[in-house]
């Protein structure tokens, strides 16, 4: 197969070619309370917080884009975001507002989302979330004994208890909240145990995220030999519950998202990891990349690291420019054509994530990694094996 060579000539030549932002991903901290065995951050103790000027840089460079065409999500993520005070997130926001007001000229939505482990959620959290109507993601593992295996406070103790109460909080004041849960090798005997718990507490949207390897995560419990049959049982298991509750019932976001595919006949060529600056992820001092936003905090021994630049100085056309861009779009563009060519699920998932085929297989010039089979093929395979068993019973 030739490699094709990805060359703007221009900043309007970019515009054209490159679809508009979708999400910025900004680290307001690069400190967690918590210390995750399996996060893949590897400055998650630093205190480091991001600070007005930045915020300031930041949006005025997204107002002023070209690729600014459409509504875009802002998600405070990658450490922990509440270890930063309300006041400062108070600013943040009016400063955003305000620049806005200026140079959002098409008046496109700017929708606020934070992801959390919800341990740190007080009342005045919650005025907040519901004053600035900001979009709450929360990140539980399930019941205790399995969360707090791998999510514990930096004094190793497990901080279950503490996510529960921040999830009370955000019920009693009616903010409308999403679950990500990772699954490692200890959840998949306990499909009942996971699914019970969402019921009990009343969790009825749900994500699963799987144990990967990326960054300096560098093994994942998910790759002992008999792993795919085993997810695909616990797959299998949660479709059976999930049809056994319909009142109550979960929603199961990897569920919604290849249903929706199936029913609507749809298919995809690309993903937005794949597509440049469809997702953009912004540090703490400015520094920004785009595909995965796992791939913006990492040392590479090939690319030295993946910033493409500052937004104190640079524009996010100016970099499409350079060498380390084109070389990653090169490489990823390429990954991708090979997952074309190769692969019956491409359609549902339009090439993988880059950084699960740098981390996994060590090149973006690759196809299948541990999440393709688990997140994407053994999800595909489950839906696809019960629709047609409920069209035989019709």
């Amino acid at each position: 197969m030739s490699q094709t060579t990805y060359s703007y000539s221009s900043v309007d030549s970019i515009s054209k070619s490159i679809p508009s932002f979708k999400l910025i991903v900004i680290q307001a901290t690069s400190f967690c309370n918590l210390d995750c065995d399996y996060c893949y951050l590897p400055d998650r103790a630093i205190k480091e917080k991001i600070s007005v000027d930045i915020i300031e840089a930041i949006f005025t460079k997204i107002f002023k884009s070209s690729f600014f065409r459409n509504n875009i999500s802002v998600c405070w993520h990658a450490g922990e975001p509440l270890a930063l005070s309300q006041k400062l997130y108070e600013t943040f926001f009016l400063l955003i507002n305000q620049l806005s007001e200026k140079y959002n000229v098409q008046d496109y939505k700017i929708r606020q989302n934070l992801q959390t482990n919800a341990t740190l959620i007080t009342q005045k959290w919650c005025d907040f979330f519901i004053r600035h109507k900001v979009s709450v993601g929360v990140s539980v593992d399930g019941p205790a004994f399995l969360h707090d295996r791998h999510r514990k406070t930096r004094k190793g103790i497990g901080s279950h208890a503490a996510t529960l109460r921040g999830i009370r909080l955000l019920q009693q004041n009616q903010i409308p909240f999403r679950v990500i849960t990772v699954l490692t090798q200890d959840s998949l005997d306990y499909p009942d145990e996971i699914f019970q718990f969402f019921l009990d507490h009343k969790i009825s949207h749900v994500g699963f995220n799987v144990e990967e390897i990326e960054g300096i995560h560098r093994a994942s419990s998910l790759q002992q030999e008999g792993t795919t049959e085993r997810f695909r049982k616990f797959l299998q298991r949660w479709w059976e519950l999930t049809k056994a509750n319909i009142d109550p019932s979960i929603s199961l976001r990897e569920f919604e998202k290849i249903g929706s595919f199936i029913y609507h006949n749809k298919r995809i060529h690309r993903n937005d990891q794949t597509t440049p600056f469809e997702i953009v992820s912004i540090d703490t001092k400015g520094n920004f990349s785009t595909f995965s936003p796992e791939l913006l905090s990492m040392p590479s021994p090939e690319y030295g690291d993946f910033i493409l630049g500052n937004l104190k100085y640079d524009t996010f056309e100016s970099v499409c420019n350079t060498e380390k861009f084109q070389r990653l779009y090169e490489a990823i563009s390429i990954g991708v054509e090979q997952c074309r060519q190769s692969c019956q699920y491409f359609g549902f998932c339009g090439g993988g994530a880059p950084s699960n085929k740098y981390y996994e297989n060590g090149a973006f010039q690759s196809t299948e990694t541990m999440n393709c089979c688990l997140h994407q093929q053994a999800v595909v395979d489950t839906m696809l094996t019960n629709l047609e068993a409920l069209l035989k019973v019709q």
